[in-house]
C-alpha cells in the first residue's frame, strides 16, 4: 500500500473534478494493490467531502448493470456511486463542456422511493412496492482518469464517474408500465445512437435497486424514502460534443433532453 492515506486519494480525485483535469488511475502508481472493498472507503471520504462542501445527496446510482459491462470489467456484481444536488440539470436544460473532462451520456430509468428499503435480502418486488414514481433519466458520467483508462477499483473510488443528471419532468407510477420491455431510444443530434430495453439492466431495473439495498447493507446503510435512485445504462454511454442536442424516449415514460454548450 502507498502511504497515502483514504482522505488524500478522495482529496485527490475530487480535486481532479473541481479542476477539470484528469490524473493516472489510482492503481497505476499511488495504490497499486487496491482492493473494491478499500476502494469504497475511499468513495465513501470523497461523499463525505462534498457533504462537508453543502452539497446533499439526491440519490444512489448503480453503475456496471449491463451483463455485457460486467462481463467487460470481469465483476461478479454492479459498482454504485452518488448523485448530488449540484449535479442536477434541468431537463430541456444546457451543460457547459466546460465542466467536464471527456463526458458520455447514457439514458436510464429513476426510482423515487417512497418507503425506505433495507437489505439483506431485498427482492424486485419489494423494491417496486416501495417505490412512489419511476422517470427517464440522461446520466452524464465523466472519469476522472485519462482516456477513461481504470480498473474497478479506480472507478469506485471515482465515485462511479458520477458527473451530471438529467431527470425527465414527467413521473410514472411503477405499476402502470412493464419496466423490463421499456424501449429506449437515445439520440444526438436527430440521430439515433443507441437502443435498449429496460431488461439491459440485471433483468430489470427494480433488480438493480434491490441489489444496491443489498450491497449497502454491508455498510450498515439502507436506500431511504425520498430518495431518486439511477438504476443504470438501459444504452451504452456515448461521447459527448459541443453542439450536441441529446435525447432520451422511453416507451411509457416520454422525453428527457439536454443540449451541450461551451
Amino acid at each position: 500500500m502507498s502511504n497515502m492515506s483514504n482522505k488524500e486519494i478522495a482529496k485527490f480525485l475530487l480535486d481532479a473534478e473541481l479542476q477539470r483535469k484528469e490524473v493516472v488511475r489510482i492503481t497505476s502508481d499511488k495504490v497499486p494493490n487496491l482492493t473494491v472493498e478499500e476502494a469504497y472507503d475511499i468513495q465513501e471520504e470523497l461523499v463525505k467531502m462534498k457533504l462537508e462542501q453543502g452539497h446533499n445527496i439526491v440519490g444512489p446510482k448503480m453503475g456496471l448493470t449491463s451483463r455485457a459491462k460486467m462481463k467487460q470489467m470481469n465483476v461478479e456484481e454492479p459498482i454504485y456511486g452518488y448523485v448530488f444536488d449540484n449535479m442536477i440539470v434541468q431537463d430541456g436544460g444546457k451543460i457547459s463542456l466546460a465542466d467536464f473532462i471527456h463526458p458520455k451520456v447514457e439514458a436510464e430509468v429513476a426510482f423515487i422511493l417512497g418507503k425506505d428499503i433495507e437489505g439483506p435480502g431485498v427482492s424486485g418486488a419489494q423494491v417496486l412496492a416501495a417505490t412512489d414514481y419511476v422517470c427517464p433519466a440522461l446520466e452524464i458520467i465523466d472519469s476522472r482518469y485519462e482516456n477513461f483508462n481504470f480498473t474497478l477499483p479506480d472507478v469506485v473510488a471515482d465515485n462511479a464517474s458520477t458527473s451530471q443528471v438529467v431527470f425527465g419532468s414527467k413521473v410514472r407510477k411503477p405499476e402502470e408500465l412493464d419496466l423490463e420491455l421499456i424501449g429506449t431510444v437515445l439520440s444526438i443530434n436527430g440521430e439515433i445512437k443507441d437502443l435498449g430495453a429496460g431488461a439491459a439492466v440485471l433483468g430489470h431495473p427494480a433488480n438493480s435497486v434491490a441489489m444496491l439495498a443489498n450491497m449497502l447493507h454491508r455498510k450498515g446503510e439502507k436506500l431511504k424514502a425520498g430518495q431518486v435512485i439511477l438504476t443504470g445504462g438501459i444504452t451504452g454511454a456515448h461521447h459527448l460534443s459541443y453542439g450536441d442536442f441529446v435525447t432520451g424516449k422511453l416507451d411509457g415514460l416520454g422525453e428527457v433532453s439536454f443540449s451541450v454548450g461551451e
